[in-house]
């Protein structure tokens, strides 16, 4: 499933980065200020094509900028910068056997020059030469570590020599400048799927029945909702190793998603014997009792618990104002409920529980937007094409989840 990661895209990736690095319009780097004044080679006439040179380039005449800068390289053959932005016109043409050549005489002439060693380098990865690509990249980081574009390359290099580990460092670095650079993130998520998939079929060669083998495969099941058969892994699991790392979690939550509140409970109880201070067990805990209307008080401790560890847990909140409705402290569930509303607008139930507390609290006003809200959100939520598990709107004692 995961073996097409390193050629999905790869080509509409590179020119991509292409275009990002280099524009439609390469930067000019044969200036005055870039070239001793002194020499021999910088004559009137070397001067008059280069700034002809620009001009094309300015506007958008690109083989009219070739011709110039070729001009150049006949009657001063030793300009690196010239043969830099030859070459970046070359490979912005997509013409990168004459861009290697170019950018190749560039650094001979000038071996420190960096953008040429970055553009040569993709220049090699874009006639998938990555071999030499790579050190020329590598080059380029070391002179401009905020390179991030060249970094992109040298990424999608290691992707396809499947050094994942070292790829996924270079995209890191380039998301911690840049956080919205979408490309890098995609990239990253690929990558850590793929690790992960090789992760997994290791396991499977060492020992394909060992504990860890069942919870990666019950894991995969209730990521698409097959939580019966997820519970089978899981109880496999616990068989080999009953002391695995939140093997009870994940076997609650099975139960817990397939509304067998008791068998959830009991789970859940024995996660906390091991960990006290897992607020999520806390409130799924909390939730199952009153899903089984169990314990309003038992409930409402262990949410109070729940939040004291995690204050930011909107469900727990929402359970908790829904504990406190049931037990008649309707004033004391408002600020839950106001916290939620705020994190979670678009939640129904907490809606239908504000007209509850409002409706108590005898303001009619405002107990009827909020029915009125929670009516309009519900309906959304039928009208959508799907909907997760374990998802209603209410409890089956018609209280709202």
């Amino acid at each position: 499933m995961m073996k097409t990661l390193v050629t999905v895209r790869f080509q509409s990736l590179a020119l991509l980065i292409a275009l990002c690095l280099f524009g439609s319009a390469p930067a000019l780097c044969l200036s005055p200020q870039t070239i001793n004044q002194t020499s021999v080679e910088f004559t009137p006439d070397v001067r008059q094509l280069y700034l002809q040179a620009k001009e094309a380039q300015e506007h958008g005449d690109y083989a009219g900028a070739i011709e110039k800068y070729q001009a150049i390289t006949k009657i001063a053959p030793n300009l690196a910068p010239v043969y830099n932005n030859l070459g970046a016109l070359y490979l912005n043409d997509n013409e990168f056997p004459r861009a290697v050549d170019t950018l190749k005489r560039a650094l001979e002439l000038d071996p420190s020059m960096n953008s040429a060693s970055a553009m040569l380098g993709l220049a090699y990865f874009q006639m998938g030469e990555n071999g030499k690509a790579e050190p020329l990249l590598r080059t380029a980081i070391g002179a401009n570590p905020t390179d991030g574009k060249v970094e992109m390359t040298l990424s999608l290099i290691l992707i396809d020599a499947k050094r994942y580990g070292e790829a996924a460092s270079h995209l890191t670095n380039v998301v911690n400048r840049d956080p919205e650079c979408v490309r890098a993130l995609y990239l990253l998520r690929r990558i850590y799927l793929q690790m992960a998939e090789d992760a997994r079929i290791q396991i499977d060669q060492i020992d394909p029945d060992s504990a860890i083998a069942h919870e990666i495969a019950g894991e995969t099941d209730e990521s698409i909702q097959m939580f019966a058969g997820a519970l089978v892994e899981y109880r496999k699991a616990v068989e080999r190793e009953p002391n695995l790392p939140e093997i009870h979690t994940h076997i609650a939550d099975a139960y817990w998603h397939l509304g067998e509140w008791t068998s959830a409970q009991s789970e859940y109880k024995v996660q906390l014997k091991i960990d006290p201070n897992d607020c999520n067990a806390r409130w799924k805990l909390a939730d199952a009792i009153l899903e089984a209307r169990g314990s309003s008080e038992e409930a409402l401790s262990n949410l109070d618990r729940s939040i004291i560890h995690c204050p930011t847990l909107t469900q727990a909140h929402i359970d908790r104002a829904r504990a406190l409705i049931r037990l008649g402290r309707h004033s004391e569930a408002l600020s839950d409920l106001l916290m939620a509303e705020k994190d979670k607008p678009t939640e129904a139930s907490v809606h239908f529980l504000l007209a509850t507390v409002y409706r108590a609290q005898h303001e009619t006003t405002r107990a009827v937007d909020e029915m009125n809200t929670f009516e309009r959100l519900r309906q959304e939520l039928n009208d959508s094409p799907a909907k997760p598990a374990n998802d209603a709107t209410t409890a089956p004692d018609g209280t709202p989840k």
